[in-house]
Protein backbone atom coordinates (compact mmCIF):
# COMPACT_ATOMS: atom_id res chain seq x y z
CA UNK A 1 0.00 0.00 0.00
CA UNK A 2 1.67 3.44 -0.99
CA UNK A 3 2.38 5.41 1.89
CA UNK A 4 0.93 8.77 0.91
CA UNK A 5 -1.05 7.63 -2.59
CA UNK A 6 -2.16 10.57 -4.89
CA UNK A 7 -5.57 9.21 -4.41
CA UNK A 8 -8.02 7.09 -2.83
CA UNK A 9 -10.49 5.16 -4.44
CA UNK A 10 -13.37 3.82 -2.48
CA UNK A 11 -15.57 1.38 -4.64
CA UNK A 12 -14.10 -1.41 -6.96
CA UNK A 13 -16.62 -2.29 -9.49
CA UNK A 14 -16.53 -0.98 -13.12
CA UNK A 15 -16.42 2.56 -11.41
CA UNK A 16 -13.96 2.36 -9.39
CA UNK A 17 -11.45 -0.01 -11.51
CA UNK A 18 -12.04 1.92 -14.31
CA UNK A 19 -10.60 5.01 -12.77
CA UNK A 20 -8.17 3.57 -10.60
CA UNK A 21 -6.87 2.41 -14.52
CA UNK A 22 -7.10 5.60 -15.71
CA UNK A 23 -4.98 7.02 -13.26
CA UNK A 24 -2.53 4.20 -12.92
CA UNK A 25 -1.78 4.88 -16.59
CA UNK A 26 -0.89 8.37 -15.63
CA UNK A 27 1.47 7.50 -12.83
CA UNK A 28 -0.73 8.66 -10.12
CA UNK A 29 -0.57 6.32 -7.00
CA UNK A 30 -3.85 5.04 -6.40
CA UNK A 31 -4.87 3.29 -3.16
CA UNK A 32 -7.93 1.74 -4.20
CA UNK A 33 -10.59 -0.11 -1.17
CA UNK A 34 -13.92 -2.22 -1.34
CA UNK A 35 -15.51 -3.50 1.26
CA UNK A 36 -16.55 -6.97 -0.20
CA UNK A 37 -14.17 -9.73 -0.47
CA UNK A 38 -13.80 -9.47 -3.53
CA UNK A 39 -13.70 -6.72 -6.17
CA UNK A 40 -16.77 -6.30 -8.65
CA UNK A 41 -19.55 -4.18 -7.12
CA UNK A 42 -23.14 -5.12 -8.22
CA UNK A 43 -21.38 -6.65 -11.59
CA UNK A 44 -19.33 -9.76 -10.26
CA UNK A 45 -19.37 -13.61 -10.83
CA UNK A 46 -18.75 -16.44 -8.52
CA UNK A 47 -18.28 -20.61 -9.24
CA UNK A 48 -21.62 -22.22 -8.10
CA UNK A 49 -19.80 -25.51 -6.40
CA UNK A 50 -23.04 -27.47 -7.14
CA UNK A 51 -23.13 -27.29 -10.89
CA UNK A 52 -19.63 -26.36 -11.40
CA UNK A 53 -20.51 -23.47 -13.70
CA UNK A 54 -18.86 -19.47 -13.05
CA UNK A 55 -22.04 -17.65 -12.27
CA UNK A 56 -22.92 -13.69 -12.97
CA UNK A 57 -24.74 -12.07 -10.35
CA UNK A 58 -26.90 -11.10 -13.39
CA UNK A 59 -26.86 -11.56 -17.40
CA UNK A 60 -24.70 -8.03 -17.86
CA UNK A 61 -24.59 -7.83 -21.72
CA UNK A 62 -22.21 -5.25 -23.35
CA UNK A 63 -23.15 -3.85 -26.92
CA UNK A 64 -20.78 -2.34 -30.00
CA UNK A 65 -21.71 1.00 -28.58
CA UNK A 66 -19.99 0.88 -25.29
CA UNK A 67 -16.79 2.51 -26.58
CA UNK A 68 -15.44 3.74 -23.19
CA UNK A 69 -16.11 -0.13 -21.70
CA UNK A 70 -14.25 -1.63 -24.38
CA UNK A 71 -11.30 1.02 -24.46
CA UNK A 72 -11.03 0.05 -20.82
CA UNK A 73 -10.98 -3.72 -21.43
CA UNK A 74 -8.49 -3.33 -24.02
CA UNK A 75 -6.30 -1.38 -21.83
CA UNK A 76 -6.18 -3.99 -19.17
CA UNK A 77 -5.43 -6.74 -21.93
CA UNK A 78 -9.35 -8.64 -21.34
CA UNK A 79 -11.17 -7.35 -24.27
CA UNK A 80 -10.60 -10.86 -26.27
CA UNK A 81 -12.66 -12.59 -23.55
CA UNK A 82 -15.84 -10.96 -25.49
CA UNK A 83 -17.74 -12.63 -28.12
CA UNK A 84 -18.99 -10.30 -30.82
CA UNK A 85 -22.40 -11.08 -32.13
CA UNK A 86 -21.67 -8.98 -35.52
CA UNK A 87 -25.71 -8.46 -36.62
CA UNK A 88 -28.09 -8.33 -33.46
CA UNK A 89 -29.94 -10.95 -33.46
CA UNK A 90 -33.25 -11.41 -30.58
CA UNK A 91 -35.92 -14.35 -30.85
CA UNK A 92 -38.86 -13.26 -29.25
CA UNK A 93 -41.42 -15.27 -28.60
CA UNK A 94 -45.08 -14.12 -28.41
CA UNK A 95 -46.47 -17.35 -27.19
CA UNK A 96 -45.97 -21.01 -28.14
CA UNK A 97 -45.15 -21.15 -32.10
CA UNK A 98 -45.53 -17.44 -32.20
CA UNK A 99 -42.24 -16.35 -32.64
CA UNK A 100 -40.20 -13.50 -34.55
CA UNK A 101 -36.20 -12.20 -35.11
CA UNK A 102 -35.06 -8.73 -34.78
CA UNK A 103 -32.59 -9.06 -36.79
CA UNK A 104 -30.45 -6.29 -38.13
CA UNK A 105 -29.59 -6.35 -41.88
CA UNK A 106 -26.01 -6.47 -43.22
CA UNK A 107 -26.39 -2.67 -44.05
CA UNK A 108 -24.29 0.23 -43.20
CA UNK A 109 -26.14 2.14 -39.72
CA UNK A 110 -28.99 3.38 -39.72
CA UNK A 111 -30.15 1.57 -42.32
CA UNK A 112 -29.01 -1.37 -41.26
CA UNK A 113 -32.04 -1.55 -37.86
CA UNK A 114 -34.18 -0.02 -40.81
CA UNK A 115 -34.47 -3.00 -42.12
CA UNK A 116 -34.50 -5.26 -39.50
CA UNK A 117 -37.53 -3.08 -38.38
CA UNK A 118 -39.27 -3.70 -41.31
CA UNK A 119 -38.82 -7.15 -41.37
CA UNK A 120 -39.87 -7.89 -37.87
CA UNK A 121 -42.88 -10.47 -38.13
CA UNK A 122 -44.80 -9.28 -34.82
CA UNK A 123 -45.83 -5.92 -36.41
CA UNK A 124 -48.21 -5.60 -39.32
CA UNK A 125 -46.47 -3.11 -42.09
CA UNK A 126 -48.39 -0.05 -40.52
CA UNK A 127 -46.99 -0.97 -37.29
CA UNK A 128 -43.53 -1.05 -38.82
CA UNK A 129 -43.86 2.46 -40.48
CA UNK A 130 -45.38 4.10 -37.43
CA UNK A 131 -42.29 2.68 -35.19
CA UNK A 132 -39.79 3.87 -37.77
CA UNK A 133 -41.49 7.32 -37.94
CA UNK A 134 -41.44 7.63 -34.09
CA UNK A 135 -37.84 6.33 -33.45
CA UNK A 136 -37.25 9.23 -36.04
CA UNK A 137 -39.16 11.70 -33.78
CA UNK A 138 -37.38 10.76 -30.57
CA UNK A 139 -34.06 11.49 -32.11
CA UNK A 140 -35.71 14.76 -33.33
CA UNK A 141 -36.98 15.73 -29.43
CA UNK A 142 -33.56 14.45 -28.37
CA UNK A 143 -31.65 17.15 -30.44
CA UNK A 144 -34.29 19.73 -30.64
CA UNK A 145 -36.32 19.21 -27.47
CA UNK A 146 -34.21 17.30 -25.03
CA UNK A 147 -35.79 19.02 -22.12
CA UNK A 148 -39.24 18.26 -22.71
CA UNK A 149 -37.82 14.74 -23.75
CA UNK A 150 -36.58 14.30 -20.58
CA UNK A 151 -39.88 15.27 -18.53
CA UNK A 152 -41.43 12.66 -20.60
CA UNK A 153 -41.96 8.59 -19.82
CA UNK A 154 -41.56 6.25 -22.35
CA UNK A 155 -45.54 5.46 -22.28
CA UNK A 156 -46.43 8.94 -22.47
CA UNK A 157 -44.14 9.00 -25.74
CA UNK A 158 -45.71 6.22 -26.77
CA UNK A 159 -49.08 8.13 -26.65
CA UNK A 160 -48.19 11.29 -28.15
CA UNK A 161 -46.93 8.53 -31.45
CA UNK A 162 -50.04 7.00 -31.07
CA UNK A 163 -48.21 3.70 -30.96
CA UNK A 164 -50.37 0.50 -31.41
CA UNK A 165 -50.50 -1.87 -28.57
CA UNK A 166 -49.30 -4.87 -30.32
CA UNK A 167 -46.23 -2.32 -31.20
CA UNK A 168 -45.48 -1.58 -27.60
CA UNK A 169 -46.33 -5.05 -26.32
CA UNK A 170 -43.43 -6.59 -28.94
CA UNK A 171 -40.90 -3.80 -29.78
CA UNK A 172 -41.04 -0.65 -27.61
CA UNK A 173 -41.54 -1.81 -23.94
CA UNK A 174 -39.33 -5.15 -23.87
CA UNK A 175 -36.87 -2.54 -25.50
CA UNK A 176 -37.17 -0.17 -22.47
CA UNK A 177 -37.22 -2.95 -19.92
CA UNK A 178 -34.10 -4.59 -21.11
CA UNK A 179 -32.19 -1.08 -21.33
CA UNK A 180 -33.30 0.69 -18.24
CA UNK A 181 -34.74 -1.77 -15.79
CA UNK A 182 -37.93 0.08 -15.84
CA UNK A 183 -41.82 -0.36 -16.19
CA UNK A 184 -42.28 2.13 -19.29
CA UNK A 185 -44.81 3.99 -17.33
CA UNK A 186 -42.11 5.10 -15.22
CA UNK A 187 -38.74 5.42 -17.38
CA UNK A 188 -37.27 8.01 -18.78
CA UNK A 189 -38.10 8.35 -22.36
CA UNK A 190 -34.95 11.01 -22.28
CA UNK A 191 -32.75 7.82 -21.53
CA UNK A 192 -34.43 5.82 -23.68
CA UNK A 193 -33.72 8.06 -26.63
CA UNK A 194 -30.17 7.88 -26.13
CA UNK A 195 -29.87 4.02 -25.84
CA UNK A 196 -31.35 4.03 -29.21
CA UNK A 197 -29.47 6.56 -30.83
CA UNK A 198 -25.80 5.39 -29.19
CA UNK A 199 -26.94 1.33 -30.30
CA UNK A 200 -29.61 2.11 -33.38
CA UNK A 201 -28.83 5.57 -35.50
CA UNK A 202 -24.88 5.48 -35.09
CA UNK A 203 -23.26 2.32 -37.12
CA UNK A 204 -23.58 -0.88 -37.94
CA UNK A 205 -21.06 -2.27 -34.82
CA UNK A 206 -22.65 -0.10 -32.40
CA UNK A 207 -25.47 -2.65 -32.27
CA UNK A 208 -23.71 -6.04 -32.23
CA UNK A 209 -24.38 -7.96 -28.81
CA UNK A 210 -20.74 -8.92 -26.82
CA UNK A 211 -21.29 -12.20 -24.20
CA UNK A 212 -18.39 -12.61 -21.93
CA UNK A 213 -17.04 -15.83 -22.34
CA UNK A 214 -15.85 -15.81 -19.10
CA UNK A 215 -17.61 -14.89 -15.77
CA UNK A 216 -17.62 -10.84 -14.92
CA UNK A 217 -15.12 -10.85 -12.49
CA UNK A 218 -12.79 -12.54 -14.31
CA UNK A 219 -13.62 -10.08 -17.72
CA UNK A 220 -12.17 -7.08 -15.64
CA UNK A 221 -11.21 -7.59 -11.87
CA UNK A 222 -7.93 -9.37 -11.73
CA UNK A 223 -6.60 -7.66 -14.91
CA UNK A 224 -7.75 -4.32 -13.62
CA UNK A 225 -5.96 -4.90 -10.04
CA UNK A 226 -3.05 -6.29 -11.65
CA UNK A 227 -2.77 -2.79 -13.98
CA UNK A 228 -2.76 -0.81 -10.84
CA UNK A 229 -0.23 -2.83 -8.96
CA UNK A 230 2.56 -3.10 -11.36
CA UNK A 231 2.07 0.60 -11.38
CA UNK A 232 2.92 1.33 -7.66
CA UNK A 233 -0.46 1.07 -6.35
CA UNK A 234 -2.85 -0.37 -4.35
CA UNK A 235 -5.83 -2.56 -4.25
CA UNK A 236 -7.46 -3.61 -0.96
CA UNK A 237 -10.67 -5.87 -0.33
CA UNK A 238 -12.51 -6.63 2.74
CA UNK A 239 -11.48 -2.87 3.61
CA UNK A 240 -14.32 -1.42 4.62
CA UNK A 241 -15.02 2.93 4.55
CA UNK A 242 -16.13 4.26 8.00
CA UNK A 243 -16.09 8.18 6.68
CA UNK A 244 -13.76 10.88 6.23
CA UNK A 245 -11.96 13.28 8.22
CA UNK A 246 -12.21 16.93 7.23
CA UNK A 247 -9.43 19.55 7.14
CA UNK A 248 -10.20 22.93 6.21
CA UNK A 249 -13.23 22.06 3.50
CA UNK A 250 -11.16 19.36 1.93
CA UNK A 251 -11.28 15.80 2.42
CA UNK A 252 -7.81 14.49 4.36
CA UNK A 253 -8.39 11.17 5.05
CA UNK A 254 -10.72 7.96 4.95
CA UNK A 255 -11.48 5.94 8.07
CA UNK A 256 -11.59 2.53 8.06
CA UNK A 257 -13.19 0.16 10.44
CA UNK A 258 -9.72 -1.80 10.93
CA UNK A 259 -9.01 1.77 13.04
CA UNK A 260 -6.80 3.47 10.21
CA UNK A 261 -6.87 6.53 8.27
CA UNK A 262 -5.64 6.58 4.73
CA UNK A 263 -4.70 10.19 3.82
CA UNK A 264 -4.63 11.30 0.01
CA UNK A 265 -4.63 14.41 -2.05
CA UNK A 266 -7.83 13.69 -3.86
CA UNK A 267 -10.41 11.21 -3.17
CA UNK A 268 -13.04 9.22 -5.36
CA UNK A 269 -16.03 7.63 -3.97
CA UNK A 270 -17.51 5.28 -6.43
CA UNK A 271 -20.41 3.88 -4.38
CA UNK A 272 -23.62 3.68 -4.69
CA UNK A 273 -26.12 6.56 -3.13
CA UNK A 274 -27.23 4.76 0.23
CA UNK A 275 -23.54 3.95 0.83
CA UNK A 276 -22.30 7.12 -0.18
CA UNK A 277 -25.09 9.06 2.43
CA UNK A 278 -23.37 6.71 5.43
CA UNK A 279 -20.05 7.68 4.16
CA UNK A 280 -19.70 11.45 3.60
CA UNK A 281 -21.06 13.99 6.44
CA UNK A 282 -24.46 15.86 5.42
CA UNK A 283 -22.84 18.90 5.29
CA UNK A 284 -20.75 17.80 2.38
CA UNK A 285 -23.80 17.29 0.28
CA UNK A 286 -25.96 20.91 1.66
CA UNK A 287 -29.47 21.04 2.02
CA UNK A 288 -30.13 20.50 -1.25
CA UNK A 289 -28.00 18.00 -2.38
CA UNK A 290 -29.01 15.38 0.35
CA UNK A 291 -32.56 16.08 -0.75
CA UNK A 292 -31.26 15.34 -4.45
CA UNK A 293 -30.07 12.26 -3.26
CA UNK A 294 -33.04 11.46 -1.29
CA UNK A 295 -34.99 11.71 -4.63
CA UNK A 296 -32.88 8.92 -6.32
CA UNK A 297 -34.61 6.00 -6.33
CA UNK A 298 -33.68 2.27 -7.49
CA UNK A 299 -34.89 -0.15 -9.08
CA UNK A 300 -34.56 -4.31 -9.08
CA UNK A 301 -33.81 -7.00 -11.38
CA UNK A 302 -33.87 -10.71 -10.77
CA UNK A 303 -31.71 -13.08 -12.11
CA UNK A 304 -32.79 -17.03 -11.86
CA UNK A 305 -30.52 -19.67 -13.02
CA UNK A 306 -31.37 -23.02 -14.10
CA UNK A 307 -29.83 -26.09 -15.23
CA UNK A 308 -31.48 -28.79 -16.88
CA UNK A 309 -31.14 -32.21 -18.48
CA UNK A 310 -31.33 -31.23 -21.86
CA UNK A 311 -30.64 -27.81 -24.08
CA UNK A 312 -34.43 -26.89 -24.71
CA UNK A 313 -33.38 -23.96 -27.31
CA UNK A 314 -30.80 -23.64 -30.21
CA UNK A 315 -31.39 -19.81 -29.64
CA UNK A 316 -28.42 -17.68 -27.70
CA UNK A 317 -31.24 -14.57 -26.33
CA UNK A 318 -35.00 -15.03 -25.93
CA UNK A 319 -37.43 -12.04 -25.26
CA UNK A 320 -40.63 -13.59 -23.79
CA UNK A 321 -43.87 -11.32 -24.66
CA UNK A 322 -46.74 -11.10 -21.93
CA UNK A 323 -45.19 -13.27 -19.25
CA UNK A 324 -43.56 -12.16 -15.71
CA UNK A 325 -40.36 -13.40 -17.14
CA UNK A 326 -38.67 -11.47 -19.74
CA UNK A 327 -35.25 -12.66 -20.88
CA UNK A 328 -33.72 -15.97 -21.05
CA UNK A 329 -29.69 -16.66 -21.77
CA UNK A 330 -28.76 -20.05 -23.24
CA UNK A 331 -25.58 -19.95 -21.91
CA UNK A 332 -24.79 -23.44 -23.47
CA UNK A 333 -24.98 -21.30 -26.53
CA UNK A 334 -23.53 -18.06 -25.48
CA UNK A 335 -20.28 -20.24 -24.52
CA UNK A 336 -20.49 -22.53 -27.47
CA UNK A 337 -16.67 -22.15 -28.14
CA UNK A 338 -16.03 -22.70 -24.17
CA UNK A 339 -18.46 -25.06 -23.05
CA UNK A 340 -20.96 -24.48 -20.07
CA UNK A 341 -20.75 -28.00 -17.84
CA UNK A 342 -24.24 -28.66 -19.16
CA UNK A 343 -26.37 -28.44 -22.32
CA UNK A 344 -29.46 -27.42 -19.89
CA UNK A 345 -27.61 -23.70 -17.90
CA UNK A 346 -30.45 -21.22 -19.11
CA UNK A 347 -30.24 -17.66 -16.77
CA UNK A 348 -33.90 -15.53 -16.71
CA UNK A 349 -34.05 -11.75 -16.33
CA UNK A 350 -36.73 -10.39 -14.22
CA UNK A 351 -36.13 -6.38 -14.40
CA UNK A 352 -38.00 -3.57 -12.76
CA UNK A 353 -39.18 -6.21 -10.26
CA UNK A 354 -40.12 -4.62 -7.15
CA UNK A 355 -43.30 -6.49 -6.69
CA UNK A 356 -41.76 -9.98 -6.98
CA UNK A 357 -38.07 -8.56 -4.66
CA UNK A 358 -39.73 -9.93 -1.71
CA UNK A 359 -41.09 -13.28 -3.04
CA UNK A 360 -39.47 -16.26 -1.47
CA UNK A 361 -37.21 -18.27 -4.05
CA UNK A 362 -39.47 -21.26 -4.59
CA UNK A 363 -42.19 -18.58 -5.93
CA UNK A 364 -39.79 -17.43 -8.34
CA UNK A 365 -38.82 -20.11 -9.63
CA UNK A 366 -42.13 -21.89 -9.98
CA UNK A 367 -43.19 -18.72 -11.95
CA UNK A 368 -40.05 -18.76 -14.45
CA UNK A 369 -40.46 -22.50 -14.67
CA UNK A 370 -43.91 -21.73 -15.66
CA UNK A 371 -43.84 -19.78 -18.23
CA UNK A 372 -40.53 -21.20 -19.79
CA UNK A 373 -42.80 -23.78 -19.92
CA UNK A 374 -45.58 -21.84 -21.73
CA UNK A 375 -43.02 -20.27 -24.03
CA UNK A 376 -41.44 -23.19 -25.50
CA UNK A 377 -43.06 -26.77 -24.63
CA UNK A 378 -40.42 -28.47 -25.04
CA UNK A 379 -38.78 -27.54 -21.67
CA UNK A 380 -41.69 -29.68 -20.41
CA UNK A 381 -40.06 -32.85 -20.92
CA UNK A 382 -36.15 -31.80 -19.15
CA UNK A 383 -35.53 -31.96 -15.72
CA UNK A 384 -34.49 -29.61 -13.50
CA UNK A 385 -31.20 -30.40 -11.93
CA UNK A 386 -30.48 -27.16 -9.87
CA UNK A 387 -31.26 -23.57 -9.59
CA UNK A 388 -30.38 -20.92 -8.17
CA UNK A 389 -32.58 -17.38 -7.20
CA UNK A 390 -30.45 -13.96 -7.31
CA UNK A 391 -31.62 -10.97 -6.10
CA UNK A 392 -30.29 -7.53 -6.72
CA UNK A 393 -33.19 -5.35 -4.57
CA UNK A 394 -31.13 -1.98 -5.19
CA UNK A 395 -29.56 -3.09 -8.65
CA UNK A 396 -29.76 0.31 -10.47
CA UNK A 397 -31.04 3.50 -9.75
CA UNK A 398 -34.72 4.05 -11.16
CA UNK A 399 -34.79 6.14 -14.13
CA UNK A 400 -38.04 8.26 -13.93
CA UNK A 401 -37.55 11.66 -15.12
CA UNK A 402 -37.11 13.21 -11.29
CA UNK A 403 -34.17 10.70 -10.46
CA UNK A 404 -32.57 11.34 -13.72
CA UNK A 405 -32.38 14.87 -12.94
CA UNK A 406 -31.11 14.79 -9.52
CA UNK A 407 -28.32 12.66 -10.76
CA UNK A 408 -25.05 14.49 -9.59
CA UNK A 409 -22.11 15.43 -11.57
CA UNK A 410 -18.93 14.28 -11.30
CA UNK A 411 -17.28 17.17 -8.99
CA UNK A 412 -18.97 17.86 -5.44
CA UNK A 413 -18.27 21.14 -3.70
CA UNK A 414 -15.35 19.81 -2.08
CA UNK A 415 -12.63 20.28 -3.88
CA UNK A 416 -10.40 17.31 -3.46
CA UNK A 417 -14.02 15.26 -3.93
CA UNK A 418 -15.36 13.08 -7.01
CA UNK A 419 -17.65 10.95 -7.41
CA UNK A 420 -18.25 7.67 -10.17
CA UNK A 421 -20.78 5.00 -10.59
CA UNK A 422 -23.44 4.21 -12.89
CA UNK A 423 -26.06 6.67 -11.13
CA UNK A 424 -23.97 9.53 -11.61
CA UNK A 425 -25.67 11.98 -14.43
CA UNK A 426 -23.68 10.79 -17.65
CA UNK A 427 -26.33 10.89 -19.82
CA UNK A 428 -27.15 7.29 -19.88
CA UNK A 429 -28.99 4.69 -17.82
CA UNK A 430 -27.58 2.61 -15.28
CA UNK A 431 -25.17 0.68 -17.33
CA UNK A 432 -21.67 -0.71 -17.15
CA UNK A 433 -20.89 2.02 -20.29
CA UNK A 434 -22.51 4.68 -17.37
CA UNK A 435 -20.03 3.65 -14.57
CA UNK A 436 -16.92 3.22 -16.77
CA UNK A 437 -17.56 6.99 -18.27
CA UNK A 438 -18.16 8.12 -14.92
CA UNK A 439 -14.68 6.32 -13.52
CA UNK A 440 -13.14 7.43 -16.27
CA UNK A 441 -14.43 11.35 -15.69
CA UNK A 442 -13.49 11.19 -12.38
CA UNK A 443 -9.86 10.38 -12.92
CA UNK A 444 -9.63 12.86 -15.62
CA UNK A 445 -10.51 15.47 -12.97
CA UNK A 446 -8.56 14.14 -10.20
CA UNK A 447 -5.26 14.38 -13.55
CA UNK A 448 -6.34 18.10 -14.16
CA UNK A 449 -6.49 19.06 -10.29
CA UNK A 450 -2.76 17.51 -10.13
CA UNK A 451 -2.14 19.28 -12.76
CA UNK A 452 -0.93 16.04 -15.38
CA UNK A 453 -1.09 16.30 -18.88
Amino acid sequence: MPEVPDVVIIGGGFAGLSAGVALAERELRVALFEGRQALGGRAYSFCDMESGDVVDNGQHLLMGCYHQTLDFLGKIGTRNRLIVQRNLEIQMLDGPGRQAHLRTASLPGPFHMTMGLMRYKHLNLADRLSAMWAGMRMMYMRRFARARLASMTVAEFMESTAQSSQARRTFWYPLTIATLNEQPALASAGLLAEVIKRAFFARRKDSALLYPTVGLSELYCDAARDFIEKRGGAVASRAIADGVEMRENMISAVRLRDGTNRRAANFIVAVPPIQLRRLLPQAIFGERGGAQLDTLKSSPIICVHVWLDREVTNSAFVGFVGTTTQWLFNKRRIFSQYGAQHPGYLSFIISGARELAELPNDALLKTIMTDLNEMIPAAKHARLIRSLVLKEKHATFAPDPASDAARPPVPTAIPNLFLAGDWIQTGLPATIESAVISGRSAAAAVIRRAGRN
